[in-house]
């Protein structure tokens, strides 16, 4: 199962501007659709039948669920999280919390403090006066920016060599579906539950498809050539098991495991939030790179609590943030 690694054609399409109003959307697909188009967007994979998976297919799904399914995962092959990262999340979380004790916490952990002095560097945070101290990084950027730059810093490496044998394509496409997803869950969130928290599912909605690519590689070795959308649909639900291990694993917060756990039922706020924010991203990043159409909408069951304009402008606020950002795909 060799793919290659240089980006199609229509990847290297004009991206889209962003829409000023909330324009009659072209078609309404079902979440099943969009999160089987995705799955293939991210993974280089073709389009294929709605047929029954032949028994190769049934085979390797059944090997992968034997290593992947339940609770049999060898979680301790995941990247660990740095060990200071639960406390950090908790202390983010108390406004009572001042710069000094979270300057404390950060310096247990030098590859982050890198990470927040090159952050407080930039220009978008360049002070009249030169910044001294990781206290006074951290007090500039404030809990908000400091919880974005913790969060991301350290599921950014962790999605980027996730892909296994998918290379570099895969991995970029998992980290810029998570940015977005997240983006959109603090979009969504909003009377609903913790935007931080909401922030925090997000970037680590889709990490068990990592683990699914490197197991299917080790124990398939490149024979599997055919992929038909029940294959892919068992694939992601592996996907989504996995995805809630690794979230225990680093200890997250108690609501962003309940949201994962939910995934496909969503009756708490946070899942529905999740749910919707997953979608919306998944849409939205296939059709900057021309991978579906721009204008597609999701069918109101697949949306849930959300209407179809409130998801069109959550789009909306996507494409005016990352419009502008040109893909890094090598």
């Amino acid at each position: 199962m060799r793919l290659a690694q240089t980006v199609s054609l229509a990847a290297s399409m004009p991206r889209p501007e962003p829409k000023n109003s909330t324009e009659t959307p072209v078609e309404a697909v079902s979440a099943a659709y969009v999160e089987d188009r995705f799955f293939r967007f991210v993974f280089s994979l073709p389009a294929s039948e709605d047929i029954a998976p032949c028994d190769q297919e049934l085979q390797a799904l059944q090997r992968l669920d034997d290593i992947c399914g339940g609770d049999r995962y060898d979680v301790r092959t995941l990247p660990r999280m740095p060990t200071v990262l639960p406390q950090l999340l908790r202390a983010l979380k108390n406004d009572d919390v001042n710069g000094a004790k979270l300057a404390e916490l950060i310096g247990r952990d030098p590859v982050l403090v890198g990470e927040i002095m090159r952050v407080i560097g930039s220009v978008a945070y360049r002070a009249v006066q030169p910044i001294t101290s990781l206290q006074h990084a951290v007090v500039l950027l404030g809990q908000i920016g400091l919880r974005q730059v913790v969060s991301m810093h350290v599921m950014k490496p962790i999605l980027l060599a996730s892909a296994g044998m998918f290379g570099q394509v895969a991995g970029q496409r998992l980290w810029d579906h998570a940015e977005r997803c997240a983006h959109a869950a603090v979009y969504l969130s909003k009377g609903l539950c913790d935007p931080f928290e909401a922030h925090l599912a997000g970037l680590v909605s889709n990490t068990g498809i990592g683990a699914v690519a490197r197991a299917l590689d080790k124990e398939l070795s490149g024979s599997l050539t055919v992929y038909t959308p029940q294959f892919i649909a068992n694939a992601a639900r592996i996907a989504a098991e996995l995805t809630l291990q690794a979230a225990r694993y680093w200890e997250l917060p108690a609501n962003v495991l309940e949201a994962l756990g939910e995934r496909g039922v969503a009756t708490l706020p946070m899942s529905q939030v999740l749910h919707a924010a997953n979608l919306a991203a998944m849409v939205e990043l296939m059709g900057e790179h021309q991978a579906i159409d721009p204008q597609i909408a999701i069918e109101a069951e697949g949306a849930g609590r959300f209407t179809p304009l409130q998801l069109a402008r959550c789009r909306q606020d996507l494409q005016r943030h990352f419009v502008t950002v040109e893909p890094t795909y090598v």
